[in-house]
């Protein structure tokens, strides 16, 4: 076939560019230079990609680093995903999480699938193990489930095994207490020095998980040594053993090893130490051969205790048949004014009626006496109370089972003690 220009289609490419004319109206190809022969050699840039069309080389291309990069890329910042199995990939990544949501107060039943609310049951039996009163939650997060019908019986059943079981120990201690005494002034006084030792390990361990430092063996000697001087000395003991333990404390506490808040460490260790021991050793004055005539004081100790039961027990009984109003809301709610009430009427009954029967009691000492008991027992059991609020503990111990520990049984008579004391003195008893 021949084309326009006389040549052949079938014709061999003789590599020539036609010449076309400005006034040639036909259409012409224009850009089929042969690239190899016009073509520049390029520069080579080593950061570049081959060409697709290159023969593969064999090499991997490097991939730089996104940190490295200088990038103006808004995404570049976000970092990669990190997988999180156990708790040490949470804390590893912490700075790239982002926990606010877990804080979101806004349909927290749906942002928030893992939480779940106690039962009403489960609720009312920790509020039995912890006096402080609890406000009712609001509906948004009361339980979605029904109640347990069986929760207020389980309540009723666990305060009625309480009662009982406190029942039981005190029955078993008033024995323990009653046969002592008969056996005279050496078995009571050991009774005491026992009492006095644990009461006072109690109340450094209350103050040990409040984060204090006591010391504790200094301050267990001190009450014990008092105890004996007591004893064996009189009232003259009490200062010569406090200025021990204070030159004794400073010693102890300049050598520890670490330093020691003087008020954190000391100032625990005399607290115990007035309130446990120095109270507590009037016991021991009561039954001293230089205070006690004819046996004397071993009656009117025997008495003191009589009449702190008696408060105690009215107290205990009234204040949950009768109790309503709260005897201070703020140091302990369980203590109704109609509790204290019933304290101090069983109280003055027993100062009346059993005590008289107990030589050298009265009546009229026996009731002059039991008023003073019936007033300052219960302020015993508010000042064990108010410490223990502010240490932050139920009990200062478990030594006695419905009890708790020993001070809980023994708050109200380390103030009876030197009450009675002090009256029998004035009043001229014994």
């Amino acid at each position: 076939m021949k084309s326009d220009d006389g040549s052949f289609l079938d014709d061999e490419a003789t590599g020539e560019v036609p010449v076309v004319s400005s006034s040639d109206s036909r259409v012409t190809i224009t850009g089929a230079d042969v690239a190899a022969e016009i073509a520049e050699p390029a520069v080579h840039d080593e950061t570049a990609l081959p060409h697709w069309t290159d023969a593969p080389t064999g090499q991997v291309p490097i991939v730089v680093a996104r940190e490295a990069a200088e990038s103006t890329d808004p995404w570049a910042a976000i970092p990669a995903p990190a997988w999180r199995e156990g708790e040490a990939d949470w804390v590893a990544h912490e700075e790239q999480f982002d926990a606010s949501f877990l804080a979101s107060e806004t349909r927290e039943d749906e942002s928030r699938p893992w939480e779940f609310v106690l039962t009403e049951d489960v609720v009312v039996e920790e509020q039995i193990l912890d006096e402080t009163p609890r406000p009712e939650p609001p509906r948004a997060e009361r339980t979605r489930r029904p109640a347990n019908p069986l929760a207020g019986r389980a309540v009723r059943q666990s305060r009625a095994a309480s009662v009982s079981q406190a029942t039981t120990t005190g029955l078993l201690l008033g024995v323990l207490v009653a046969v002592l005494f008969l056996g005279g002034p050496v078995p009571v006084a050991v009774l005491v020095l026992c009492a006095l030792a644990f009461g006072a390990g109690e109340g450094y361990a209350g103050f040990r998980r409040a984060g204090a430092h006591p010391a504790t063996l200094l301050g267990i000697v001190a009450v014990v040594t008092l105890g004996v001087a007591s004893y064996e000395r009189g009232l003259a003991a009490t200062a010569a053993v406090t200025v021990l333990l204070v030159i004794f404390g400073f010693l102890w506490y300049a050598s520890a090893e670490r330093s020691i808040d003087v008020l954190d460490g000391l100032g625990a260790t005399i607290f115990v130490y007035v309130w446990v021991g120095v109270l507590g050793s009037f016991a021991l004055l009561m039954i001293s051969p230089q205070y006690s005539v004819d046996r004397h004081g071993m009656a009117y100790l025997f008495g003191t205790v009589v009449l702190t039961v008696a408060n105690d027990s009215g107290a205990l009984f009234i204040g949950r048949w009768l109790g309503r109003t709260p005897l201070n809301a703020r140091l302990s709610p369980h203590k109704t004014r109609e509790g204290t009430i019933g304290g101090t009427l069983l109280t003055l009954v027993v100062g009346a009626l059993v005590l008289p029967m107990i030589s050298p009691w009265t009546t009229k000492s026996a009731l002059e006496i039991a008023v003073a008991v019936a007033i300052v027992v219960p302020l015993g059991d508010l000042f064990e109370s108010m410490l223990k609020r502010t240490l932050g503990v139920k009990d200062l111990g478990r030594l006695l089972p419905g009890h708790g520990g020993l001070l809980d049984r023994i708050d109200g008579l380390l103030f009876a003690l030197p009450t009675v004391f002090y009256l029998t003195r004035i009043l001229h008893l014994g």
